[in-house]
């Protein structure tokens, strides 16, 4: 399936050469907001007015000028500020570029704790070494925000315990767009790293938090994947709270992991939903282990 390759090279393998920039796909959202998209790495939301450039993640270090190209044609400016939704690499990989250039990184306390320092992700196998120090956020925040630029109030609030123990979304309040970075993969089974303070349980918060502050027309950014609505978003909730009703429902009778899996809990949903790096049987294993503590 085409999300499943792709995502598995993001995490599994690193680019040996930098990839041609007509791979990047940039949409408009709003007036000056956009979202970036690229067959490696998080999404990217751009907003680009009178103020300057900020931008929401910024994918993949070896894609760094690459991303930089593509945001100058949207307008050739410098990137003033960026907000990092968490710490993986796949959306910080170009802090250091930008930083380099004078880019001022914010983010949650937990992801310049994270950046600091060397992390392993046990499910991919992957170390991230401490960022260097011009990639490191320079302003951070314990709980919630504003931004006031280009005519807009940009309200960033921390989802804890969601994808990690560092998630932030971003609510552009004047263009109803949410930026909800990885605690939305659309259309595809979350990546919840447990290890780093990730919960299901967590995910269907952050989702309840981001669904208050939506209404009919609100456009919403996940962290991969297309453009959302709110009543896609309402049913991409249902169906991760209908496996993990399951789930919780099949360990109170006393079933073993084996067992569970072995009853296709997520069968009714893997044809519109399994399309990602996280294949049923694992994210089945992941809530198994949350909820059996």
């Amino acid at each position: 399936m085409k999300y499943l390759s792709v995502l598995i090279l993001i995490f599994l393998t690193l680019p040996s050469s930098a990839q041609a920039e007509d791979d990047v796909e940039i949409t408009q959202i709003k007036d000056n907001l956009h979202m970036l998209v690229s067959p490696m790495g998080g999404n990217v939301a751009i907003s680009s007015g009178e103020d300057g450039i900020f931008i929401i993640d910024d994918q993949l270090t070896e894609r760094s000028k690459i991303i930089d190209n593509a945001i100058k044609t949207i307008r050739n400016k410098d990137v003033k500020f960026i907000l990092n939704t968490h710490y993986h690499f796949d959306h910080t990989g170009g802090n250091e570029y930008f930083g380099n250039k004078d880019a001022v990184i914010v983010a949650h306390d937990n992801v310049r704790n994270r950046l600091s320092t060397k992390q392993f992700i046990t499910y991919f196998k992957r170390e991230m070494p401490p960022m260097p120090k011009a990639g490191l956020p320079v302003v951070t925040f314990t709980n919630d925000m504003t931004f006031h630029f280009n005519n807009d109030d940009i309200r960033v609030i921390h989802l804890p315990t969601a994808h990690t123990d560092g998630d932030s979304a971003a609510y552009f309040t004047k263009e109803n767009v949410i930026v909800a970075g990885d605690t939305i993969f659309n259309n595809m089974y979350p990546f919840i790293d447990d290890e780093h303070g990730g919960s299901i349980k967590g995910i269907l918060a952050a989702h309840d938090v981001l669904l208050n502050l939506a209404n009919d027309q609100t456009v919403i950014v996940p962290g991969h994947g297309a453009l959302m609505s709110k009543s896609d978003l309402v049913a991409y909730r249902q169906i991760l709270q209908s496996i993990t009703d399951n789930i919780e429902s099949a360990i109170k009778e006393g079933k073993t992991l084996e067992q569970i899996i072995a009853m296709q809990p997520t069968k009714e949903f893997d044809k519109i939903v399994d399309k990602g790096i996280i294949p049923s049987k694992d994210f089945v294993t992941l809530i198994y282990k949350e909820l059996s503590r």
